[in-house]
Parts: C-alpha cells; structure tokens; sequence
C-alpha cells in the first residue's frame, strides 16, 4: 500500500480492537489486504504508463503518439481490473458479515437453550 505521495508504507495488521480487547477478523483483513495490494500494483503500473503517455506526447514524435493508442488501451484495461478487485472485495466483505451475523446468532441461541436447560438467567 501506498500513502497520497506514492511512497510505499508497510502498515501493520492490529491484533486487537481498541474498543474493549476483541480480535479483529483474521479473515476480514486478508481479503482487504490482498484485494488492495493487487490494487496498488495495478495503480502503480498505471502511474508508470501515464507517465510514458506524457512523455511521448510531449516529444511530438510521431511513432511516440501512435504508441500512445496502445498504451492508454492498456491503462484502460488496468482501470477495469481495479473495478473488478473492489467489486470482488464488497462481495466478499458482504460474505464475511453474512457468515459472522448467522454464526453469532447461532451461538446466543445455543447460549439461550443452555441457559434454560440449567435454568440460568440468559444474558446477552
């Protein structure tokens, strides 16, 4: 991952949650992590044939500006996979809530019934 500049920063994972000690979701943040570092390698590469761009439209050269054609072909392309890695990540993410919602609903109900069967009072 990069900050504003295009500096590479290695950020860690956090192992738990500020707001009373909870893991973080192993799962959640592999699928983040891996989605936007395909990202970043593909917005990268983008900056670079940008760059190229601009420099073979400013030398005026003829067979440099026909380049051009291919090249921004390519950075169009790369903008489609981009789409693609944060559409795939907004499902997977909705994927991980889903999972996490139905198994925390099956566990209070199995906390519930134990509950009752030693009758305890249920907490939640």
């Amino acid at each position: 991952m990069g900050d504003a500049s295009g500096e590479k920063t290695n950020r860690r994972l956090p192992e738990e949650k500020d707001d009373g000690g909870e893991g973080c979701d192993g799962e959640a943040w592999e699928t983040l992590n891996g989605c936007l570092a395909q990202a970043q390698s593909v917005l990268d590469q983008n900056r670079l044939l940008i760059q190229q761009v601009n420099e073979n439209h400013q030398s005026q050269i003829h067979d440099n500006m026909v380049k051009n054609v291919s090249l921004i072909q390519e950075i169009n392309a790369n903008i489609c996979k981009v789409i693609s890695f944060y559409s795939k990540l907004s499902t997977d993410f909705v994927d991980i809530v889903r999972r996490r919602r139905s198994e925390n609903e099956s566990n209070q109900k199995k906390k519930k019934k134990d509950c009752e069967d030693l009758n305890l009072p249920v907490t939640q």
